[in-house]
């Protein structure tokens, strides 16, 4: 199933672009999406209203990011072509050359992330690692609770530790909230529905990048 999305061409030079429906978010990378998204935002509500009875639900939902961060990992090492880690990684040339067109009124058609996309998944997957990371080590002296490895350092590096996580959860903060606004830009503006493509998998994808992936 094809549909024509763009504006008619103007020139012999300019071809008219048109899209596909194809397959590209697989099963696995949805539930992660999805998981991860749970996790994230309960375990910063849990941060952000701890109290005894819930401090250690919020080590729980910390454990859990850092399973799923490994699993990202993993995945895209040997998952399917549109989520490996080396499609995330664009030069400054592509980047530019997408920003050029980022405001144009129709889908990107970009198989996978595009350039931006791609720049805000790894900075996210960045955050959360320090964010786990820190959280291991990290003490809440009020609370009396700690991170498992908070015994095995020194007070100072705890205090560290205990600030890089505060401040990194307002960066982290920042990031979700940029991704969710641009999904609705997308939406709204581009056309293109990216939220539902990560409930059914399904994507808007140029035709030549469809019928390159067919034949490979």
């Amino acid at each position: 199933m094809s549909s024509d999305l763009s504006p008619k061409s103007s020139g012999p030079t300019q071809q008219q672009q048109r899209f596909a429906w194809v397959s590209v978010w697989d099963l696995p990378t949805r539930l992660f999406h999805w998981a991860l998204l749970i996790c994230v935002c309960t375990a910063w509500y849990i941060g952000d209203n701890r109290d005894f009875s819930n401090i250690e639900y919020h080590f729980y939902l910390g454990y859990a990011i850092g399973g799923l961060i490994v699993f990202r990992l993993l995945w895209g090492l040997v998952g399917p072509r549109p989520i490996r880690l080396s499609s995330l990684f664009h030069g400054p040339a592509s980047v530019l050359r997408y920003l050029s067109n980022v405001f144009k009124r129709e889908p990107s058609g970009t198989r996978g992330h595009n350039p931006i996309g791609s720049l805000s998944v790894l900075a996210m997957l960045l955050s959360l690692a320090v964010q786990v990371v820190t959280g291991l080590f990290a003490e809440d002296d009020g609370l009396f609770a700690s991170g498992p490895f908070a015994g095995y350092v020194s007070s100072s590096t705890i205090l560290q530790m205990n600030s890089i996580h505060h401040y990194n959860s307002r960066i982290l903060l920042v990031l979700v909230g940029l991704h969710v606004f641009a999904g609705l830009f997308y939406l709204i503006w581009k056309r293109e529905n990216l939220i539902g493509a990560m409930v059914t998998g399904r994507k808007l994808v140029k035709v030549d990048d469809a019928e390159r992936e067919t034949n490979q």
